[in-house]
């Protein structure tokens, strides 16, 4: 058993997120091997490659009147320090500290108009149903959904999480077979190979495990023997696709410089192209009550690198309509700059980016008023990007999963796509 940990961060609310994954005891005493056990219990069908989302959650909330939505022409206390650059899609204007993307917009597209809640918690964005609603609906999230409707492809897993375990990621009443595989943090550093175990006895180690999984048959009838799950498990941790995947030395040298301080961009790519159908990650604080362009300084250039070199790896490797990425967080920032050079919480409009996934690129959907405000055309909702995301792998958003109490449960309650996209 070993302990894989995510990262630690605190939003203004006063709490901080460290989340923990243990492989080999995935709560309740359930091993990896358990799991995967469950998975096809669920009946959860083995396919051939499909289509693929990587979701990048910017935690904090990102203020939208900085990045991709800037207001020139407001007033000095809502328009900021930052101005818009053109970019190589005539019309469209993003912030300045995005030079890479505006270089290639026929490539992204951003929707600027859609309304969010104000709750620091990445559960509207992951699931459709806000931390609120989720006290009771309990709805999966939707590298979750992609699990059950997808299941595993040559021992990969289908959902894998770059920043831990949260609200979004859990699986809720599709079933704890269905997590997310969280690698994040030191723990990456036990999926490599014991160079101290000699292959006999990890063969000895094996053994030893159907020994113990021999009493708990005894035990209970319900839990399955020692089968080609547990070696599905054992490949996964020590062999697999997966340890190679996340292995980013076998990158060439002058690629894994471009992705210098933002390795998870890298490592999702590396992940998608093993077979993962879904791959979520994080990057920087976006919390910025004060101090809101100080920040954004350090970060946008950091993510602007991100975002460019992954979309350029997908075009590259020719998986640009195989792949759908979309970047955003839980609401954006007031229009209006607060006392301390900074923006508060925002929930009437946000913006998230899009790439790939087949989807019409090399525009910007909707608007928000002429201070920032509120959605001035366009209005979408985070069901509906979902929604729009769910159907670009193939996914009804219509589909429905009984829950807890045998009811049927659609995977959103909007499922209105977002036009443009489609």
């Amino acid at each position: 058993m070993f302990t894989i940990w995510g990262s630690k961060q605190g939003f203004c609310d006063g709490v901080t997120r460290r989340n923990f994954l243990q492989i080999g005891a995935f709560g309740a005493s359930l091993t990896l091997a358990d799991m995967l056990r469950l998975r096809a219990s669920a009946n959860a069908p083995t396919t051939s490659r499909a289509k693929s989302a990587i979701m990048v959650y910017l935690g904090g909330g990102p203020s939208h009147m900085d990045m991709w939505d800037l207001k020139p022409d407001a007033p000095a206390e809502f328009r900021g320090e930052f101005r818009p650059i053109a970019t190589n899609v005539t019309g469209v204007q993003i912030c300045e500290h995005f030079p890479q993307q505006a270089r290639m917009w026929d490539k992204l597209a951003c929707i600027r108009s859609i309304v969010s809640v104000d709750e620091h918690s990445d559960s509207l964005v992951m699931t459709g149903k806000s931390q609120r609603e989720n006290m009771t609906a309990n709805h999966p999230s939707f590298g979750s959904v992609v699990s059950r409707v997808r299941g595993y492809y040559n021992n990969i897993p289908p959902f894998v999480s770059l920043r831990g375990m949260s609200r979004g990621t859990e699986p809720g009443f599709l079933g704890i077979q269905h997590r997310p595989f969280s690698p994040s943090g030191p723990g990456v550093q036990n999926l490599q190979p014991l160079t101290n175990v000699s292959a006999e006895r990890q063969g000895d180690r094996r053994a030893m495990l159907e020994g113990f999984d021999n009493v708990r048959r005894d035990l209970d009838n319900n839990i399955a023997g020692l089968d080609s799950f547990t070696a599905r498990a054992f490949d996964m941790i020590s062999t697999g696709a997966v340890r190679t995947a996340l292995d980013l030395g076998r990158e060439p040298q002058a690629n894994r410089q471009k992705y210098q301080g933002i390795d998870n961009f890298l490592t999702a790519r590396r992940l998608i192209e093993a077979g993962v159908g879904c791959v979520t990650l994080s990057y920087g604080g976006w919390d910025t009550h004060g101090q809101n362009f100080q920040t954004l300084r350090r970060q946008l250039p950091i993510l602007d690198r991100g975002i460019a070199n992954l979309v350029q790896d997908l075009h590259e490797r020719g998986l640009q309509n195989d792949v759908v990425l979309v970047v955003w967080g839980e609401f954006g920032r007031t229009p209006r700059v607060n006392n301390n050079a900074g923006r508060d919480h925002w929930a009437p409009v946000m913006g998230a980016l899009v790439a790939g996934g087949g989807l019409c690129m090399g525009q910007a959907i909707g608007a928000s008023s002429s201070r920032g405000e509120r959605p001035h055309d366009r209005r979408y909702t985070v069901p509906q990007v979902l929604a729009t995301l769910y159907r670009t792998l193939g996914i009804d958003p219509a589909q429905t999963f009984l829950n807890g109490t045998g009811r049927p449960i659609h995977i959103v309650d909007e499922r209105e796509p977002v036009r443009e996209l489609i």
